[in-house]
């Protein structure tokens, strides 16, 4: 390799480097902002949050068969009735069957009016053809949405959602991972309903990195995405 490559390379490490570890700036354009924690985030101060432009959090409460996260408690019964609209998700993990994934988090969560809808975190394949993906989510989501009332969210990233899930999936709200200044396009003209556009913002109340997201629309629509008439 020639001195100038070897300069070259060196100049695309830092500059990717510098990248990966830069603070996610917020998108000021949006009207509705969020965010999305678990027990990495630790304790927080949600009086700080509240004042710091956050309209909604989702909270990790459950992953697979029988994880629960250790977080999940006190996040949401400190977040409480402030004035940020919470919901908590589930990570799904393909090789668990799905009546014992929804147990899992059935378990833990309860939802009031106000709630946003439960989400499933859908983010690892394991080795499943895309039938047999469909057919899990399928069967997961149908059980989530008898026992809350309500089409849960499904929560991807852009790749997954795009090469897995689109199409068969189009009628669920999505909140899709993006890091990226460009707004996600989904297949089949499919509109996201949240973005997570960064996992290394900073917000008073936090100590350390936090995702950020946006909704799409007005806060009147988000309201209506809520929950009403329902108490588990």
């Amino acid at each position: 390799m020639s001195l100038v490559s070897k300069l070259t390379l060196s100049s695309m490490l830092l500059v990717l480097l510098f990248s990966c570890n830069r603070i996610t700036e917020r998108k000021s354009e949006y009207a509705v902002h969020g965010i999305d924690i678990s027990r990495y985030q630790k304790q927080i101060n949600w009086d700080s949050i509240v004042n710091s432009n956050i309209h909604f959090a989702f909270i990790k409460a459950t992953e697979g068969k029988e994880h629960i996260d250790s977080f999940y408690c006190k996040n949401w019964n400190d977040l409480g009735s402030k004035a940020i609209k919470k919901g908590a998700y589930h990570f799904f993990r393909p090789s668990v069957p799905a009546h014992q994934q929804f147990l899992n988090y059935s378990s833990i969560v309860s939802l009031s009016d106000g709630d946003l809808p439960p989400v499933l975190d859908f983010e690892v394949t394991g080795k499943l053809s895309d039938r047999e993906i469909n057919t899990i989510l399928t069967d997961l989501l149908d059980l989530l949405q008898e026992h809350y009332q309500t089409k849960p969210i499904i929560y991807t990233n852009l790749k997954l959602y795009n090469k897995h899930i689109a199409s068969s999936f189009d009628h669920y709200p999505i909140w899709i991972a993006r890091y990226s200044s460009e707004t996600p396009l989904l297949t089949h003209g499919k509109s996201w309903a949240f973005w997570q556009y960064g996992n290394r913002g900073r917000i008073p109340g936090i100590v350390g990195d936090v995702d950020l997201n946006v909704f799409h629309g007005s806060l009147e629509e988000l309201d209506s995405l809520c929950l009403m008439g329902l108490n588990l």
